[in-house]
């Protein structure tokens, strides 16, 4: 009942929150569970950097949130509190990662919604889901869905995409036009392709210690593997449930190799690499990205880590496909799988091992530039930032 009221006091608010004069040079940023993450954040720091002009705050619904970016010397507010409520109230533009309850659905009306979003790929999702859990929402219209997921159904005024391929698809997606599709490429991916003394000046000036513990880390072995499983609903405890991780740390001591387990915030963390020497656990907050550059395999299935992953040559990929039919039964792809991913395959675990016992290849050159040609056009190449703080300009 709780839950329904605040929602009922949500849907109250919305109509008066167009009548709030807003500030053109002042610009709101927020990410989903309240997190500092993903493109906001890497716009939000170039942001207070490049633009002087500019009045710039990050809302969270997260006090800890909030504390970190004030550590990082910015402004940051609680949502819920009356300074993060009139700031975002006032602020013309939002940018965010998924929808405005990013920082707070009821409190957008009036503003122009910049949705950044979180991965180009080849999954149906929002309004292009014909099936799976997310079609009670988006399709079949259930009631509670919809009560409940307003902001699923705001439109943006803006979502950056990054190559035609991927603009059309988005465009569906969200019920838009192609052309106020923003194909600029994502913010967090500039790391990826920076020299590596700048990739470490920012782990040093932005990132926990404990990121910087496990970079040195790093050094002690030969070779880094990350594993970045896309989410499943079925699948909450997906480390223990299809890896052998035992047999797995085997194989990776005998080379003198490292495996990271990077799991998504909704799965359950458990103590199943406990002993495993070769294995580590990453916190699901930990922010990869700094990390990646430092890594020589990722090991993922369906997501889009993929396609920002190969944004970097020499790196090598091993695609663990170990329930594709399933998969495609539950998220439906829009473009077809094979044709549009790059990698070595494993379909169980003993596969996985015995690709890591031999070595996984570096990809293929051509067919890498191929594949990123193909979802990020030239955005990759441009200062996706400045583009996008353009639309604020004065």
């Amino acid at each position: 009942m709780f839950r329904v009221l605040t929602y009922c006091i949500c849907y109250l608010i919305y109509p008066f929150s167009f009548l709030f004069p807003r500030k053109k040079e002042r610009l709101a940023f927020g990410s989903f569970r309240g997190a500092f993450n993903d493109n906001a954040k890497y716009l939000f720091i170039y942001a207070n950097e490049h633009c002087r002009d500019r009045e710039l705050a990050w809302i969270s619904n997260n006090s800890e949130t909030v504390a970190l970016v004030r550590g990082l010397g910015y402004r940051a507010y609680r949502s819920t509190s009356l300074k993060g409520a009139l700031y975002a109230l006032t602020s013309r533009y939002w940018f965010f990662n998924a929808y405005t309850s990013d920082i707070m659905f009821c409190l957008s009306g009036g503003a122009v919604c910049i949705n950044l979003w979180h991965g180009v790929g080849l999954k149906r999702i929002e309004f292009n889901t014909v099936s799976g859990p997310l079609a009670d929402r988006f399709i079949k219209r259930r009631f509670r869905e919809v009560f409940f997921h307003p902001e699923s159904f705001r439109r943006p005024d803006r979502l950056l995409t990054s190559a035609p391929f991927q603009t059309s698809m988005f465009a569906k997606a969200f019920r838009i036009a192609e052309s106020q599709c923003l194909e600029y490429g994502y913010p967090r991916n500039a790391i990826l392709t920076s020299r590596p003394s700048e990739v470490l000046d920012f782990i040093k000036k932005y990132e926990p210690e404990s990121t910087s513990a496990l970079l040195r880390e790093f050094e002690k072995f030969s070779k880094v593997y990350i594993y970045m499983p896309t989410w499943r609903d079925s699948q909450r405890e997906i480390f223990i449930q299809n890896l052998d991780l035992q047999k797995l740390n085997g194989a990776l001591s005998a080379k003198g190799e490292l495996l990271l387990l990077k799991p998504h915030a909704n799965t359950i963390v458990t103590d199943a690499v406990e002993g495993c020497s070769n294995i580590r656990l990453i916190d699901s907050r930990t922010d990869v990205y700094p990390l990646l550059p430092f890594v020589d395999v990722l090991i993922t299935d369906y997501s889009s880590i993929l396609y920002d992953y190969i944004l970097m040559s020499g790196k090598a990929v091993l695609l663990y496909l170990y329930d594709y039919a399933g998969y495609v039964r539950e998220r439906d792809f829009y473009y077809p799988f094979d044709e549009n991913v790059i990698g070595e395959r494993a379909h169980n675990s003993d596969e996985l091992i015995a690709a890591i016992q031999r070595g996984v290849p570096v990809l293929d050159e051509d067919a890498r530039l191929a594949l990123v040609n193909k979802f990020w056009g030239s955005s990759h190449t441009g200062d996706s930032c400045g583009r996008i703080l353009k639309i604020t300009a004065k």
